[in-house]
């Protein structure tokens, strides 16, 4: 009994593992866990019969958290719009702008996959939804199916990392730390992400050729009536929108200064990115509607068709994205706006339907309520473990790591790795995130970093064979016999699960790449967080006394310091009047009538007890000052309590 006692908190992190290895459901495992291990903790007296008390008013907190409201929101909008049939426009349109070139239609997975990712924020239905559309016609013109299936499936886990992001929504909660915060960090790490996968691609196509053939010149179908492809106004439409949104950008701070009325010298990269591309999308969208109802044939067919069909998801990221970043709504208010503007989309292209909308809703409860148990078996554990000290052992066991803050990070990314291989991300963030916490602030390690290295991380639970959840979504919907295709009427070959497997391998190297990134250069995290405020406490002694009246304090002489000619009574205990409102103390009367003499000086304290800190444990020592027991100055005995802000 010694032994469990004294490692009871190991032996129910164990008792958790168990738990899950015997297969039962996740949310089960953890609630089951804690209650179990609570029970015998109180009876083996480790824990107090009080603890479990605090159970319900933390499933309470859970209901009452506004933060975790954002989940249902973004999901609702996400698998409208993946209804709605924006994605097939999407891959439809960019897949024609890309497809004269080698590795095109790959690229234009990629490009999809991160707009996708930042409207919808739900990695199944952006798999599902590339997979059905653009596999077909990748097989069809003889791209490798190992490619084609690993660019899929890893282009839609980019809305793990890409905001409205609901693993950084989880992970903000877990660690206590603003969802729009997380949004910011994660916002360069995401699309840097992308641009590897992009670059990855571009790699094939130079040295792989034949694994990324361009689409054939018949699959082409917005020409121009003399035969062209119609790619010069286009070239023309985005050079101009780009000039436009380099131009906002370089000039943000002045037109902040210009709408706020005093000076701004710095704006955050983040809200640079999205207000400067969403001006130079507008530039180019009042151009396409000039066109378009002039009929001058200003843009050819391509440029209008690709300005038509970007606007909705980059004025739905705008209205999501932007307004967070901007401070005019927070994540939830966002994710509502995004809500609202998914279902207004949906009615404008004549897509919504009653059918449509009962399998979001019944979609969205499901996801939400798979939250909420895992969330509330979560609770269920973490107090008991608290209780029993877990955290301190976790601590002890991670704190000291050899390379101190390197050396945790490298340890916990290899450590989440290999978890990924059986929990997601959810699990990994209800479970192991609330431990890792600690030790990471203890060591100084900015979370807002730390909350976005780990989602990158969990990345990969999305892609690791043979458990990824994207992995298992592709297959659902790959050609597992061979079919018919209906454009080249040619039997096509099956994609094999062992295919899907090996194409998510090159993917998972080049996120573990990016953590390596992120950990060498945190800046790419922090830098997009607005700078922390800091205090003087000089200033703000300086700022209050000069509001009361009272002269600086080097202008007032200190008895202590026994400097000046003149020497001012100490205030009384509950008077912190300045110095220089006080009137002379009247004498004392004596029982003849005569004035007494005045009090002869304190006498100098005596060493401190080595117990009580004072040579009489009733009487506190006196303040550093004139040695009556109260300090010189009300404002400097704050300073010197208070540490000064670096």
């Amino acid at each position: 009994m010694d032994f469990i006692t004294s490692n009871f908190a190991p032996i129910m992190f164990a008792g958790l593992i168990v738990f899950l290895l015997i297969g039962f459901p996740v949310a089960f495992s953890l609630g089951a866990c804690g209650l179990f291990f609570g029970f015998i903790g109180i009876e083996l007296g480790v824990l107090p019969a009080s603890l479990m008390q605090a159970l319900p008013l933390r499933l309470f907190g859970i209901m009452q958290n506004d933060t975790l409201l954002a989940v249902p929101f973004f999901t609702l909008m996400g698998l409208i719009l993946e209804r709605s049939g924006m994605a097939e426009d999407l891959l439809d349109t960019v897949g024609q702008v890309f497809g004269p070139m080698r590795g095109g239609l790959a690229l234009a997975v990629v490009f999809v996959g991160a707009l996708l990712a930042a409207t919808t924020g739900v990695v199944a239905a952006s798999v599902i939804s590339m997979g059905l559309i653009s596999l077909p016609i990748m097989l069809r013109y003889g791209y490798d199916r190992r490619l084609a299936s690993g660019v899929i499936a890893a282009s839609g886990t980019l809305a793990q990392i890409i905001p409205p992001s609901l693993v950084l929504i989880i992970m903000a909660d877990q660690l206590g730390r603003s969802v729009g915060d997380m949004y910011k960090g994660a916002f360069i790490p995401g699309f840097m992400l992308m641009g590897l996968y992009a670059l990855y691609v571009i790699a094939l196509a130079i040295f792989k050729p034949a694994r990324v053939p361009a689409l054939p010149p018949e699959a082409r179908i917005y020409r121009e009536p003399n035969g062209s492809g119609g790619y010069q106004s286009l070239l023309v439409l985005t050079v101009l929108s780009t000039l436009v949104a380099v131009f906002l950008a370089r000039h943000m701070a002045d037109i902040h200064t210009w709408l706020e009325g005093k000076p701004v010298t710095s704006v955050p990269t983040d809200e640079k990115i999205v207000v400067a591309m969403c001006g130079g999308v507008f530039v180019a969208w009042v151009i396409a509607i000039f066109n378009k109802v002039t009929g001058m044939g200003l843009l050819s067919k391509l440029a209008e068709r690709v300005t038509f069909v970007l606007i909705p998801p980059l004025l739905l990221i705008f209205l999501v994205l932007g307004t967070i970043f901007l401070g005019i709504a927070t994540p939830t208010e966002g994710g509502a706006m995004g809500a609202v503007g998914a279902l207004v989309m949906a009615l404008v292209r004549g897509r919504m339907s009653y059918k449509l909308l009962t399998q979001a809703l019944a979609s969205t409860t499901k996801l939400a309520s798979f939250v909420m148990f895992i969330l509330i078996g979560a609770t269920v554990f973490s107090l008991v473990f608290q209780g029993a000290d877990g955290p301190r052992w976790v601590e002890h066991l991670l704190s000291d790591l050899p390379g101190g803050a390197v050396g945790f990070l490298i340890l916990v990314n290899v450590m989440i790795f290999f978890l990924a291989f059986f929990l997601d991300y959810f699990e990994l963030s209800f479970i192991v995130v609330p431990l890792l916490a600690p030790v990471a602030e203890k060591l100084g390690i900015d979370l807002i970093w730390f909350g976005v290295l780990l989602a990158v991380n969990m990345q990969t639970s999305f892609l690791h064979p043979p458990f990824g959840f994207a992995l298992f979504f592709l297959r659902s919907v790959a050609p597992a016999k061979p079919y018919m295709d209906k454009v080249t009427q040619k039997i096509t070959q099956p994609v094999t699960t062992m295919q899907i497997y090996w194409g998510a391998i090159p993917f998972v190297v080049i996120q573990l790449v990016m953590v390596g990134v992120l950990i060498a250069f945190p800046g790419l995290v922090t830098g997009n967080l607005d700078a922390k405020q800091t205090y003087d406490l000089d200033k703000v002694g300086a700022q209050m006394r000069d509001s009361l009246g009272a002269p600086p304090l080097d202008s007032m002489d200190s008895p202590a310091t026994g400097s000046g000619s003149t020497s001012m009574p100490a205030p009384p205990a509950d008077d912190l009047a300045p110095a220089d409102d006080l009137a002379p103390a009247d004498p004392v009367i004596g029982p003849s009538g005569a004035a007494a003499p005045a009090p002869a000086p304190a006498a100098a304290p005596e060493p401190a007890s080595a117990t009580t800190g004072s040579a009489d444990p009733l009487t506190p020592p006196p303040a550093a000052g004139d040695g009556s027991g109260f300090s010189d100055d009300p404002m400097a005995a704050m300073k010197r309590s208070v540490p000064k802000a670096q």
